[in-house]
């Protein structure tokens, strides 16, 4: 006799195989990608530790949605290392790399002013590069890159540096496109005299930015900083500099302030745009981890549209092609009074950026698609000229025509960017191969930013400069 009993089911879909990290041991480990009641989940065994699983995306349609903005990499002039004991363990980069490095960071001190309890670099004492140090890496990143176009000048906190002007200098002597300087503001609110000098070199600043309420920054950083965070940015647009923030976002801590961050933020005269960080679980941000119950790209994308009261909608923002795609998300949009129009509004963005859908299609304009291309890059900087003529380009290029006021000047362009970087939990290998986002190391080495948080590549410079970990 047929037995007419149901054969039972899988509560998920096995959507595909990767590789992981152990978050016990860090060994390197099979890992499946689930789509489970709408979200997407990471599935991995060690033999020594056992079944993980973390959430790498709330959205599934989003996550899935986001792969058709995959596009080819770049490729460096040079690469640094061999292929030896396989990605991620040779990174330098490697042969094997698939993208080139849009974004280059220097950590040029492990000081910091501050004991944040979110720090992903584990910062506070420590030591500082040499500018003879800081200088050889500038001159490698050109032997290998050509012509940079972002340097982020980072930590630790870099305005604590005994030679911050000096290794400015030696970025702005090397035409380097854009630099940035990263910083949770607090020289910049105390010491205006320095922010007067500051200016003579022009940084955008990335301005540690997450919260409007002091005992959100009790948590996360550790003491109240509303006011300082306000006097900052006060003081740089006395001096007519630039800011963008980056907050960082954790799951019931400050999520709910998604949207009242991008208000202050769009209201502020020293404020080009926002880029929200989903927080990642590494150095001292690993006490009270629940993998599952966390912030992800969609998360934020959905908030802008909920804590907005639809100023935002989901299909204003797509996916940045030249990582993997599923790492970040991205909109422009136009300002004016209280209007604010997204670009994605002006003209069919998707006709251009879509990768897989759209390559044979032969009318579009070759010049849009550079200058989207360019825009959804994480290379893109708000108040470059690049980056203003690109905007200015889309406007006179749209089916939709801008009020007769409009004056295509700094102020009436903002950027939201959305970027979620990889910890132990999440770490996806295909992910790292196309990372863009590099940290420049003092013996030569360019290591994507994942890889330099979770594989001991931080510890080894450590170790170089006679720092025991």
């Amino acid at each position: 006799m047929i037995s007419m009993a149901k054969q039972p089911i899988r509560n998920h879909i096995f959507y595909e195989l990767t590789r992981s990290l152990c978050p016990e041991c860090q060994r390197l480990v099979d890992a499946q990608v689930l789509i489970r009641d709408g979200a997407v989940y990471l599935r991995k065994y060690c033999k020594q530790h056992g079944w993980y699983e973390a959430l790498i995306s709330s959205d599934a349609d989003w996550y899935l949605n986001s792969l058709r903005y995959n596009k080819p990499g770049a490729i460096p002039f040079e690469f640094t290392t061999n292929v030896d004991k396989g990605c991620p363990f040779d990174c330098g980069l490697c042969p094997e790399h698939q993208q080139h490095t849009c974004v280059a960071l220097i950590e040029i001190t492990t000081r910091c002013n501050l004991d944040c309890p979110t720090c992903f670099a584990d910062a506070g004492n420590g030591y500082d590069l040499s500018l003879t140090q800081v200088e050889e890496m500038l001159d490698r990143l050109l032997e290998t890159e050509d012509q940079s176009e972002i340097v982020q000048i980072s930590g630790g906190e870099p305005t604590i540096h005994p030679k911050i002007f000096d290794i400015l200098l030696a970025a702005r002597k090397r035409c380097i496109r854009h630099v940035m300087l990263n910083t949770n503001g607090l020289r910049l609110a105390q010491d205006s005299d320095f922010v007067h000098q500051l200016a003579y070199f022009k940084p955008i600043i990335y301005l540690q930015f997450d919260s409007l309420t002091d005992e959100t920054y009790r948590m996360l950083r550790g003491r109240e900083m509303v006011g300082i965070k306000q006097k900052a940015l006060d003081n740089l647009a006395e001096e007519g500099l630039h800011a963008i923030l980056v907050p960082t976002i954790v799951y019931g801590v400050n999520d709910a302030e998604i949207g009242a961050i991008f208000r202050y933020g769009l209201e502020h005269p020293a404020v080009l745009g926002i880029n929200y960080q989903p927080v990642t679980f590494a150095g001292r941000c690993l006490s009270h981890v629940d993998p599952i119950r966390r912030t992800t790209v969609p998360d934020v994308v959905f908030a802008l549209h909920t804590q907005t009261n639809g100023l935002f909608q989901v299909s204003d923002f797509r996916p940045v092609p030249c990582p993997h795609p599923t790492c970040s998300a991205c909109t422009y949009v136009f300002v004016l009074s209280d209007q604010v129009i997204p670009i994605p509004r002006l003209l069919n963005v998707d006709d251009y950026l879509d990768f897989i859908s759209n390559r044979s299609v032969p009318d579009l304009s070759a010049e849009l698609r550079s200058v989207l291309e360019a825009l959804w890059s994480m290379a893109a900087v708000m108040g470059s000229d690049k980056t203003a003529n690109a905007l200015t380009c889309i406007a006179c290029n749209s089916s939709i025509p801008l009020p007769s006021e409009f004056r295509f000047t700094p102020e009436h362009f903002f950027t939201i960017q959305i970027h979620g970087f990889m910890d132990e939990h999440t770490f996806d290998l295909k992910r790292l191969m196309k990372c863009c986002v590099h940290e420049l190391l003092p013996d030569g080495r360019t290591v994507p930013f994942c890889a330099h948080n979770n594989l001991g590549y931080r510890e080894q410079v450590k170790s170089q400069q006679g720092v025991s970990h």
